[in-house]
């Protein structure tokens, strides 16, 4: 097994230190829990909305409450603490909280950071990261350690030039599993070239381009909440011709396929009638009516009652609409 001599060195201690003064360190490099979100691999991050934090664009993303018990980013970090304690229950091996936040030895690589959860006490392994997942992110642990945590993992590895990390996942709140991460030489280098590609995206100040993902959307819109009435005149740029084009055929497919669906789904339908469920070689449909629900009927309250509306006002925020025109 392949392990580097160097350490890492302690960038500055967390004990003790404010959330506020946390994320502010963290934005001077690219942390464990970035890195997939830097290389494109985080199903919960864009690199683009990753750029806007590091750059300090952020002002206007949401923001996660670490108070919001609806957060699984709250239960994450409340069980954590638990997981950690079954992990050594588990395993038998004693781990410490690390805490501080890491730096990578090489000063080529001083933007390298990691904040571990655990060491271990073991010449097998020396990092426990833990995780939870609840119903929706359990699916993604199916055949093993996500990507996206790999990818966490192997950074950390990198890092602090450690030999082995061990995940402790804690699944719908009621199955510990721990997997085993081996460094990974060939990734890690691999890994490096892709985050640094990013990190100079960082120091340029030149943003990634958007993956298409939701959280990419959302990076947009904060980006660029409103316009300033210009307009541009693309049709000498072949490059943006092309997009807008291929946009246009795709939009015209997709209506096509979208017709297509609702005439399948509506000839099952018809051959259903009131029928609840229907069984088929490779699977099944419901058809099942929901139950009767009650609502506030705002339209006729303000009717009968106009004054409520200066009285109870709620202003939102408009937002840019994007239109296409042939």
């Amino acid at each position: 097994m392949n392990k580097t001599t160097q350490s890492a060195l302690r960038l500055v201690s967390t004990q003790g230190m404010s959330r506020d003064t946390w994320l502010q360190v963290r934005k001077q490099g690219i942390g464990g829990s970035d890195a997939a979100a830097a290389v494109g691999l985080n199903p919960y991050m864009s690199p683009l909305e990753l750029w806007m934090i590091k750059t300090g664009r952020d002002e206007y993303l949401p923001k996660i409450d670490p108070n919001d018990e609806s957060s699984p980013t709250y239960w994450g970090t409340i069980l954590e603490p638990i997981v950690a304690q079954h992990y050594t229950r588990r395993t038998g091996r004693k781990v410490r909280k690390v805490r501080a936040v890491l730096q990578h030895p090489d000063p080529d690589k001083s933007w390298m950071l990691a904040n571990l959860d655990y060491s271990v006490v073991s010449d097998e392994v020396q990092i426990l990261e833990c995780k939870t997942a609840g119903e929706f992110g359990a699916k993604l642990w199916r055949h093993g350690v996500p990507e996206y945590v790999q990818c966490q993992v192997q950074h950390q590895l990198a890092v602090t030039g450690k030999a082995a990390a061990d995940v402790c996942v804690l699944l719908c709140g009621q199955e510990i599993k721990v997997h085993r991460i081996e460094r990974d030489d060939q990734l890690i280098q691999h890994l490096i070239e892709l985050e640094r590609r990013f990190w100079e995206c960082v120091i340029k100040d030149t943003a990634p381009p958007a993956d298409g993902t939701e959280s990419a959307s959302i990076a947009l819109k904060a980006l660029y909440p409103k316009d300033q009435g210009q307009t541009l005149d693309l049709r000498d740029d072949k490059a943006m011709t092309d997009v807008f084009d291929e946009l246009i055929s795709l939009r015209t497919d997709l209506a096509s396929k979208e017709k297509r669906e609702a005439q399948l789904k509506q000839h099952i339908q018809q051959r259903m009638g009131d029928a609840s469920r229907a069984f088929f070689a490779n699977g099944e449909v419901s058809w099942k009516r929901s139950q009767d629900s009650r609502s506030l009927n705002v339209p006729a309250l303000l009717k009968d009652q106009p004054q409520l509306l200066d009285q109870y006002p709620l202003v939102q925020s408009g937002q840019r609409r994007f239109l296409v025109r042939l």
